[in-house]
C-alpha cells in the first residue's frame, strides 16, 4: 500500500498539479468529446503521395479551402501559438484537408513556414471538393464550410479519433478560429495542454503499474 502511494505521488501527482495550474479555464478537467469516432482520412494523399491517418495521433485538423493563400496569416497564427509549442510531442500533427488543385499554393505556404520552423508535422492532404464536404459533415458540427470548402476554424482530434472541445454553458466550442490570435492563445492553447496532459498521465499510470 505504501509503495503504491509513493508511486502515485512520484508519477501521477506532478501531472495533476500541471493540469491544475497550467490550464486556466478548464482547470483539471478532461476536455469533453463533441463527436465520437470521426472517420479516418481514407486514401487522400499528401504532397509526397503518402497517406495520412488520424489513428493514434493527436491532430489539429483544418479545412483551408481553395483560397488558402488569402488566409496565410491563419497558418502563421497556428504555427506560432500552437504548432511550435507542441511539435516535439511524438504523436502530435497538423492535418489540413485542401481541395485538389491547390498543391502549388500549399507549397508556397509551407515554404513560408519552413523559413521559421520545422514543417515536418504540417501535413496537407488533397481531396475533391465534394468529398471534403461529405467528410466535414461527419464531424456533425453546427458551423459549415464556406463556398471555397474551407473554414477558419481548426479542431482538436484525439488518438481515438474523437473530436474534442470545451463546453461553454450549454454549448460546446466546436473549433478554434485561426484568424483570431486571442482565440488560439486564450482557449486553444489551454485545451491542447489538457489533451497532451491526459496522455502523459495515462503513460505515467501504465509505467507505474508495470513497476509494481
Amino acid at each position: 500500500m505504501k509503495k503504491n502511494f509513493i508511486l502515485f505521488f512520484l508519477f501521477v501527482f506532478p501531472i495533476v498539479a500541471y493540469l491544475f495550474f497550467a490550464t486556466g479555464v478548464n482547470s483539471f478537467m478532461f476536455l469533453p468529446t463533441v463527436t465520437k469516432s470521426i472517420p479516418d482520412l481514407g486514401q487522400w494523399q499528401s504532397l509526397d503521395g503518402t497517406n495520412v491517418t488520424l489513428d493514434k495521433k493527436i491532430t489539429i485538423l483544418g479545412f483551408p479551402g481553395s483560397n488558402l493563400l488569402q488566409h496565410k496569416g491563419n497558418y502563421f497564427n497556428l504555427n506560432q501559438k500552437i504548432y511550435n509549442k507542441n511539435k516535439d510531442f511524438t504523436d502530435f500533427q497538423f492535418v489540413m484537408v485542401a481541395p485538389e488543385g491547390t498543391q502549388a499554393d500549399v507549397k508556397q505556404v509551407l515554404k513560408g513556414l519552413s523559413d521559421i520552423t520545422n514543417v515536418s508535422k504540417w501535413l496537407f492532404i488533397f481531396a475533391p471538393p465534394a468529398e471534403i464536404q461529405t467528410y466535414y459533415s461527419t464531424l456533425k458540427l453546427k458551423g459549415k464550410l464556406d463556398g471555397n470548402y474551407g473554414t477558419p476554424n481548426v479542431f482538436i482530434i484525439d488518438k481515438n479519433r474523437n473530436l474534442r472541445g470545451r463546453k461553454d454553458k450549454d454549448e460546446y466550442k466546436e473549433g478554434y478560429n485561426a484568424s483570431s490570435p486571442s482565440d488560439l492563445y486564450n482557449e486553444m492553447t489551454d485545451d491542447v495542454k489538457v489533451i497532451l496532459a491526459e496522455y502523459r498521465l495515462a503513460l505515467k499510470r501504465n509505467n507505474a503499474k508495470r513497476e509494481i
